[in-house]
């Protein structure tokens, strides 16, 4: 070989040796000016996603509100073992490093490009994956762009381990990486697989976790637990290879099994769904506009709180520095609200109890002989085409289908053809797949009783428990604030109120025998009763028998009018027609209305706003806002008090005993049932002295109901409800109310004596009233 062609053989060596470094760096430096490089302000403040988070009374999670399930956790509660097993496995030179590391990237080009060799992983640093992470790649950029953008994270990488340090990066990377399962982010996938604060992770569990970043699918636990078993002990075993744990540490925990206790909290199931939808809903409100709502009342009630609410429409009011609106998807605030873990809990599962374990077991069994089930036997054809058609025009398959262009002939022909779905059932699982026609599954659900539920505290109005419904994944619909019914016999307290402040009392007498009350001059109306007969009883037993010829007795004396000034005093904000069967409970109102209204008889005639959130922080923990009681009195406290001394013998010897004698429950306590007509809604609302709790049970349309008043009455419809929540309450011991709890002086009043009459079940709140 002559020295020209060594010298030129020499030449080109060092040529094809350095020229792709050279080019390499002139690719980065045209990156660094022409490409769109996170700035320093962008990587200091990352668009993370952060979860908001609603927070129970006493800390617990109650769901977050987001796009990418994600909480942020900081370095010091991240247990060592998981940073081991991070580093280990993810990125073994970490601590060595600069954001990029040259030495693996050699290993990849030659090992798996030249040797193919996949073992030996990606390169990529965990400040590398953080980059691409936080400021994501698009899709279908081809070879080219995938070089550029590659180029672009590498500077990004540079860039991020100028600005933080090792401990700051290793917490981001765990707060933004994907574990699978929607759940982004540690804190996230800790209490999703385990249902642990991330703090509480074992060394094994912290291994199963950092496993699953490389697949989140195929090394997920729940799905792939054999997959995930290797994926784990490998990560245990790199651990052990950069000394993080011994040998013998290390073959005992490849020796245990994952365990898992998965808690998923989404927008759908666990605790409190109703109330987290309603708290979404009411945050987000916008300034009330007249043309959007049907009744000039429900514009002026939700004006009313737009004006003097601070938490309603929260969102649209309050705005960061910048001048931008809060999101709760994305800001990562953190709203700490009223409701207790645990009451919620039960409350959830009384509804659960009653309902699913008796209540609509016993109606399938009354439905099996009906001819139009679930519609009652009197409901008209018509008026069940006219239901039928608006379920139909309504439903989601509708929706849908004239998305896609299908004709109304080809839509109505499908809900006739049977099709395979799933369907809300009372047993476990909670759902059964079965084929039915749409028109059948309409009917179906239709056939379900619904419930609705709140608690309240008085004095401060905390709401501590807020159930709409009986299935929040298969029922959405809120029957606390947005359905509005028949409310019966519970609005005779109200009545009872005006008398006590027109100067009766408890022990005044009146003749129990059918009221005739002139309407319009010229007719005349009188309402059921079939226990008036004829003797002389006080106001005391009258309430506590629910009687309805007692009601109308006081109506004729007090006058509709001065009814719904009271009602409306007392915090009843829905429409009221001042008319004389309100005395009955004509009315359609809410079940929040009518326990915060309820909430000022144990409160003193003090009527309190009901309160969801005690304040809201950002993402940081500065406070944005706090919300403080707001009180007025409302009714004396002598009428409060005589109301509460009437109200215990609704539960003491009325219609609301079996709350003694069937769930042995002790201690004060006082309420009210209701009934409808033909029974088609059932009430309860009973407080302690520390506790204030309504509830409502009722099928979706009003022709769904049992024929039996003994099964259709508010005392056997809604009252267990109450009695299975309250009983758990005083069984626990920890939620500040006790049967040893007692009402003011004052309110036991004097016995009256004198009052005669049968006791016996709360006649129908409407029931065939007539006009002669």
């Amino acid at each position: 070989m002559t020295d020209t062609t060594r010298k030129k053989i020499t030449k080109w060596f060092w040529f094809l040796l350095i020229t792709p470094f050279v080019a390499l760096a002139i690719l980065l430096g045209l990156v660094w000016v022409f490409a769109e490089i996170p700035t320093i302000e962008e990587l200091e403040n990352p668009d993370s996603k952060l979860a908001t988070q609603v927070i129970a009374e006493e800390g617990e999670i109650l769901t977050t509100y987001h796009i990418e399930n994600r909480t942020f956790v900081g370095y010091d509660e991240l247990p060592l073992s998981l940073i081991q097993a991070t580093v280990a496995t993810e990125d073994a030179r970490f601590y060595e490093h600069s954001g990029i590391d040259i030495k693996s990237l050699f290993r990849v080009l030659f090992k798996t490009l030249l040797s193919r060799d996949s073992s030996q992983g990606g390169g990529s640093t965990i400040t590398q994956q953080l980059a691409k992470t936080l400021y994501p790649r698009k899709e279908h950029v081809g070879k080219l762009g995938m070089v550029w953008i590659k180029l672009k994270e590498w500077i990004t990488a540079v860039k991020i381990e100028r600005n933080y340090t090792k401990e700051e990066i290793v917490d981001m990377y765990l707060n933004a990486v994907f574990f699978g399962s929607n759940s982004y982010g540690i804190q996230s996938a800790a209490t999703q697989f385990f249902d642990k604060h991330p703090s509480e992770l074992q060394v094994e569990e912290s291994a199963v976790l950092v496993g699953m970043v490389n697949k989140p699918t195929r090394y997920n636990p729940a799905i792939n637990p054999d997959k995930a078993l290797e994926r784990r002990n490998l990560v245990l075993s790199r651990m052990r290879a950069k000394k993080y744990l011994t040998r013998a540490e290390c073959d005992s925990l490849q020796a245990l099994p994952i365990v898992l206790h998965s808690r998923t909290v989404d927008r759908t199931t666990g605790v409190g769904p109703y109330f987290r939808d309603m708290l979404r809903r009411t945050m987000s409100a916008e300034q009330p506009k007249r043309s959007n709502y049907a009744t000039k009342e429900d514009f002026q009630a939700d004006s009313l709180l737009w004006a003097d609410d601070p938490l309603y429409g929260w969102l649209n009011k309050n705005s960061k520095n910048d001048g931008s609106p809060y999101d709760l998807d994305r800001d990562g605030l953190r709203i700490y609200t009223t409701v207790n873990y645990k009451m919620q809990k039960y409350a959830e599962e009384a509804i659960a109890e009653h309902l699913g374990k008796d209540l609509q077991k016993a109606f399938f069994r009354e439905l099996r002989n009906r001819r139009n089930a679930p519609f009652s036997a009197g409901t008209d054809d018509e008026v069940i085409d006219v239901t039928m058609r608006q379920a139909r025009r309504w439903s989601d398959r509708t929706r849908m289908m004239k998305a896609s262009g299908h004709s109304d002939a080809e839509i109505a022909k499908s809900f006739t053809v049977k099709t395979r779905m799933r369907v809300f059932t009372w047993d476990k699982p909670g759902y059964r797949d079965t084929v039915m026609t749409p028109d059948d599954s309409i009917r179906y659900y239709k056939s379900f009783f619904r419930a609705a539920f709140m608690a309240i505290e008085p004095n401060t109005g905390h709401v501590k428990a807020y159930v709409g419904g009986p299935d929040y994944r298969y029922f959405k619909y809120d029957n606390v604030r947005q359905g509005k019914r028949q409310v019966g016999s519970t609005i005779k307290p109200f009545l009872y109120t005006l008398a006590m402040e027109s100067g009766m009392t408890p022990c005044d007498q009146v003749l129990n025998s059918p009221q005739v009350i002139v309407v319009n001059g010229d007719k005349t109306w009188t309402p059921q009763d079939p226990h008036a007969n004829g003797a002389m009883v006080d106001l005391r037993w009258g309430l506590a028998q629910s009687s309805n010829s007692v009601a109308a007795y006081l109506m004729k004396q007090l006058g509709p009018e001065s009814m719904v000034a009271m009602m409306r005093k007392m915090g009843i904000t829905g429409y009221i027609d001042p008319v004389v069967s309100l005395c009955v409970g004509s009315a359609d109102l809410s079940v929040y209305d009518m326990v915060t209204a309820y909430n000022t008889f144990p409160s003193g005639g003090i009527y309190t706003h009901p309160i969801f959130v005690t304040r809201i922080e950002d993402s940081d923990g500065n406070i944005l806002s706090t919300f403080s009681e707001r009180r007025h009195e409302v009714i004396t406290e002598l009428a409060a008090n005589e109301m509460v001394s009437m109200m215990r013998g609704v539960v003491d010897g009325g219609t609301g005993s079996r709350l003694r004698f069937r769930y042995g429950l002790t201690g004060q306590m006082a309420g009210k049932t209701g009934t409808t007509n033909d029974n088609s809604d059932g009430w309860f609302i009973g407080y302690t002295p520390t506790i204030t709790a309504g509830v409502w049970v009722g099928a979706e349309d009003r022709y769904v109901h049992f024929s039996s008043t003994a099964l259709g009455q508010g005392a056997n419809m809604a009252l267990p409800i109450w009695g299975l929540w309250m009983k758990k309450v005083l069984a626990d011991g920890t939620l500040g109310v006790s049967a040893s709890d007692v009402f003011p002086e004052g309110v036991n009043g004097p016995f009256c004596s004198g009052s005669t009459g049968s006791e016996g079940s709360e006649t129908s709140a409407l029931e065939e009233y007539y006009f002669d």
